[in-house]
């Protein structure tokens, strides 16, 4: 049974759908996706500071008496058409306290003015800044997303090999989106249970990123079809009740196939990035500390949690 903190995330989405209809621009879609900013308690201890990674907006997030040698690479969700490194900044902030490392929260370009695969470019400009720029070892980098900024955790690596790039040391994907990919039973296993995302709603979505003709096997938007050969060790997360949780079982089962490092962990009876409530609900805390607590040893980060 989930806590009563987390039916804030429900009543949300629950409210998007009430606000949302055929006649819903994407204007009013990047409204919506900024209310995710209310679900997360602001940490403190923290400071956020404005830069260019190479043309690419982003902010660096910098906890009190943190590691400045690891860095955490931070996309966020929204569908590729919303979302932004104001509406995550306090999530990965968390995030980066809990590990106890700063982190690079960037603001990659959006369609349906910047269609795939406009945001894994950005993402792989500023992981070529973090290590050209600033001189951090690619080792000491953990990649970390949810939703689409979760596909973009796995393909941004997929893009980073082929610019020819050293991969980062870790990547903690949050119920990576296939865009426009609707095989997983799940979306019809869990119609019922998850209160935002439906086949609908990802085929809308899709079409706007991608263009309706689009290849829905391209490895860059659809991580069901990366190599994961040579990958760095991977922690999905995901909830039990997503409409794509089979979208996150499906590319673990692949990873491991090629031979990757491959931790999931499926939350029962949690919706989709309910890690958003990081502060606020036991469930999503007790999720930050699991990846803390797992990647801190990857990146040579003492065992202490920050």
């Amino acid at each position: 049974m989930v806590s009563k903190e987390s039916q804030n995330i429900i009543d949300l989405y629950k409210s998007w759908k009430a606000r949302s209809g055929p006649d819903t621009t994407i204007t009013d879609l990047r409204e919506l996706f900024e209310e995710w900013s209310h679900l997360t308690r602001e940490p403190g201890g923290v400071d956020y500071i404005e830069v260019m990674a190479g043309s690419v907006p982003a902010m660096w997030i910098v906890p009190k008496d943190c590691s400045r040698k690891h860095v955490l690479l931070c996309s966020h969700g929204g569908g590729y058409v919303g979302g932004s490194m104001y509406a995550h900044r306090k999530f990965f902030a968390q995030m980066a306290k809990a590990v106890g490392c700063i982190a690079l929260n960037v603001d990659y370009r959006l369609a349906p003015e910047h269609m795939h695969p406009t945001p894994v470019q950005d993402m792989t400009e500023a992981y070529r800044w973090l290590i050209e720029s600033e001189g951090h070892a690619p080792e000491n980098i953990a990649l970390i997303g949810d939703s689409a900024g979760g596909a973009l955790a796995l393909t941004n690596i997929e893009n980073i090999r082929r610019a020819g790039l050293p991969t980062p040391g870790a990547t903690m994907p949050m119920s990576p989106w296939c865009c426009g990919d609707h095989s997983g039973q799940s979306y019809q296993t869990n119609h019922e249970n998850d209160v935002l995302t439906d086949e609908a709603f990802s085929e809308e979505l899709a079409n706007i990123v991608l263009g309706a003709n689009a290849d829905r096997k391209d490895p860059l938007s659809n991580p069901l079809y990366i190599d994961y050969g040579g990958f760095p060790p991977i922690y999905i997360q995901v909830g039990g009740y997503e409409a794509i949780v089979d979208d996150s079982r499906r590319i673990a089962e692949k990873a491991k196939r090629d031979g990757a490092d491959v931790k999931i962990d499926v939350f029962p009876e949690m919706q989709h990035c309910f890690q958003l409530m990081a502060g606020k609900a036991p469930e999503a805390d007790d999720a930050i500390h699991r990846f803390a607590g797992w990647v801190r040893p990857i990146l040579g980060l003492n065992s202490k949690l920050g």
